[in-house]
């Protein structure tokens, strides 16, 4: 029991510190929180009151689905000793083609639409989405600021906390990336659109395949072992159908909230793919086919989005 306070005690000394050298960060993943959590109760109480439970059953399938696509890929590993670098590289890249282009076409462009029918006016419109893509950027630079996690290039990230292993900073690491996809997806059902939600919980559960499986190998490198990085990789996919629990949650409340809910969870998987995977895809030296499989997924998913939509 005291070791257990002194770990808390210890965090929350490092949490302390790292607000006290970055005010301003600390400020915004405030104000986005305070936001997030504002529109999640009035979405409750709406909830209570008129309801969308086909909504947010909808949006947790979604969610689930992007957990199970994860598990199929973290056990996958168990079927092979290893994996080139190159594909791996190839892999990711091609998730993060298929973010961009879920980011653009699935949320941003409708939820310029949407504000534009709600507002009635094209600048405010984009403004709104503007709005929430900046929300975004400032959750996922306070999360991956105050969160400790483990980067392969630049190492050690957010509190100096040196009481967790290294194999579970790279797990808050990938646990950090799956929230925001959890939120797309949430908040793609949000208004009752199949369309657009199909489209991204498609477009995340086929990223979350070769995802789950880079994960579960990279853990084995780190000592884990075959069976064990596989149930752990599986398990960081656990964050999705919580995302989209919240995704949907706060895009429920009132009107305006969906266009700026939509370009929130858009900018939290741009800050993602800009600040995590694409670094990650070229620290081996294979930036063409990681270009490469950037732009096939792009494709992908544009043409997944125009088919579903």
């Amino acid at each position: 029991m005291a070791k257990t306070i002194s770990l808390a005690a210890e965090l929350r000394s490092a949490w302390v510190d790292q607000a006290q050298r970055s005010p301003y960060i600390s400020f915004g993943l405030a104000g986005a929180v305070l936001v997030i959590l504002t529109l999640i109760i009035i979405s409750v109480i709406s909830a209570v009151n008129g309801g969308n439970s086909m909504n947010l059953r909808h949006a947790l399938m979604g969610g689930t689905a992007g957990f199970a696509a994860t598990s199929v890929g973290a056990f996958l590993a168990l079927t092979m000793k290893t994996i080139s670098t190159r594909r791996q590289d190839s892999m990711l890249g091609f998730a993060a083609g298929m973010m961009l282009a879920a980011s653009a076409f699935s949320l941003i462009l409708p939820g310029i639409d949407a504000a534009q029918g709600i507002l009635g006016n094209s600048l405010a419109a984009a403004g709104t989405v503007v709005l929430g893509l900046g929300l975004g950027v400032l959750l996922m630079l306070g999360l991956d600021y105050f969160t400790p996690h483990h980067h392969e290039v630049s190492g050690r990230q957010g509190p100096e906390f040196d009481r967790i292993s290294r194999v579970w900073l790279f797990v808050m690491a990938i646990t950090l990336h799956n929230i925001p996809e959890g939120m797309a997806i949430g908040v793609g059902f949000a208004a009752g659109d199949m369309p657009v939600g199909l489209s991204i919980a498609t477009a995340i559960s086929i990223q979350d395949i070769p995802e789950g499986l880079a994960v579960a190998l990279a853990l084995r490198t780190t000592g884990l072992s075959a069976m064990r990085s596989a149930l752990v990789a599986a398990a960081t996919g656990l964050m999705e159908p919580l995302g989209a629990m919240i995704g949907i949650g706060m895009s429920s409340a009132f009107a305006v909230a969906y266009p700026v809910s939509m370009g929130l969870a858009a900018g939290a998987m741009i800050f993602v793919v800009s600040h995590e995977v694409i670094p990650e895809t070229h620290r081996h030296g294979h930036e063409t086919p990681a270009t490469i499989g950037l732009m096939v997924g792009f494709a992908v998913m544009m043409f997944l989005d125009t088919a579903l939509g």
